[in-house]
């Protein structure tokens, strides 16, 4: 698994920026007032034998529909539904096939977590963006205890763990989780933002000033992970911020970033006439460059729906 440094500090998104213009209907919440064209590829690339990567994109809904009543009508809403996307990326990593468990077991934990959560607290997700970020560590944890798992009952897998980029959105409301040094992307109105952080040696050599940040992609410890899911407990990176309609964000493993520049990613995200088409042009790019690891990437494109 290799990494690279994260994007300039100059193209940190705007975490206050304006509000989209209101376009919700009072028949309907803000989260069905969003359209989402979703894409995902992956592939082993050139170079490894099996691929290491998982990925996942759900999403998860709420709804009623008033099928016998004698109120009047109007008195209320014959269908109510809410929904939330969720996306995440797991880079593997641990020999004898340790690193495919890794990554699948984080994902399918992280569902499963969602699955038991009874209460929905999406609808109003700004008003309650404090138990939504609580939520998102307490996956994070309960992924990295259910790999330390595995890798007690298979000793085999000794050591074995696994990166975790996870975006959860409703609405206009997007929550990030970050461990490891897969990333996060957002591309709005034509600029790419890194939204993640790399928890590599390397990355930790040019935050201290070290070296230079343009020296990390090449660094020897660039692949040295300071923190991902598995043989201890680790911190959660976790953001939240607003999208603006014509938002596109992009979850990948490194087996992109560290072959494609991010001028390069911009230009396929931006050229893509659909979300999938974006997704299969840049992991063409990542092969044309070398294909050195194994590539996976995600994308999500919002729209407001008047």
């Amino acid at each position: 698994m290799n990494s690279m440094a994260p994007g300039d500090t100059d193209t940190t998104v705007e975490f206050e920026s304006k509000r989209p213009a209101e376009v919700r209907r009072a028949d309907q919440p803000a989260s069905m007032q969003v359209s989402v064209d979703l894409g995902a590829a992956t592939h082993a690339g050139l170079v490894r034998a099996n691929n290491e990567d998982s990925y996942l994109i759900s999403r998860a809904e709420r709804s009623l529909q008033a099928l016998l009543t004698n109120l009047p009508a109007g008195d209320i809403p014959a269908k109510a539904a809410e929904q939330s996307y969720g996306l995440a990326v797991a880079d593997g990593m641990g020999g004898q096939a340790a690193g495919e468990v890794a990554s699948r077991v984080a994902l399918r934990t992280v569902l499963e977590h969602a699955i038991a959560t009874a209460d929905w607290i999406m609808r109003d997700i700004a008003e309650h963006s404090e138990r939504v970020e609580e939520r998102m560590v307490e996956r994070f944890e309960a992924a990295g205890q259910a790999v330390q798992e595995q890798a007690r009952q298979h000793p085999s897998w000794h050591g074995m763990g696994t990166t975790l980029t996870l975006a959860v959105s409703c609405g206009n409301q997007v929550f990030l989780g970050h461990v490891g040094d897969s990333r996060a992307y957002l591309l709005r109105r034509g600029r790419l933002q890194g939204l993640t952080s790399d928890h590599s040696y390397a990355q930790l050599l040019a935050d201290r000033g070290v070296i230079a940040q343009e020296q990390v992609a090449t660094h020897r410890m660039r692949n040295v992970l300071l923190r991902h899911l598995g043989e201890r407990a680790t911190a959660t990176d976790v953001r939240h911020f607003r999208l603006e309609s014509g938002d596109q964000l992009l979850l990948c493993s490194d087996g992109l970033s560290d072959a494609v520049p991010e001028q390069a990613i911009a230009q396929i995200l931006q050229a893509a006439p659909t979300a999938q088409a974006a997704c299969d042009q840049l992991i063409e790019a990542a092969l044309a460059a070398g294909g050195r690891d194994n590539i996976t990437v995600l994308l999500a494109r919002y729209a407001w729906m008047v």
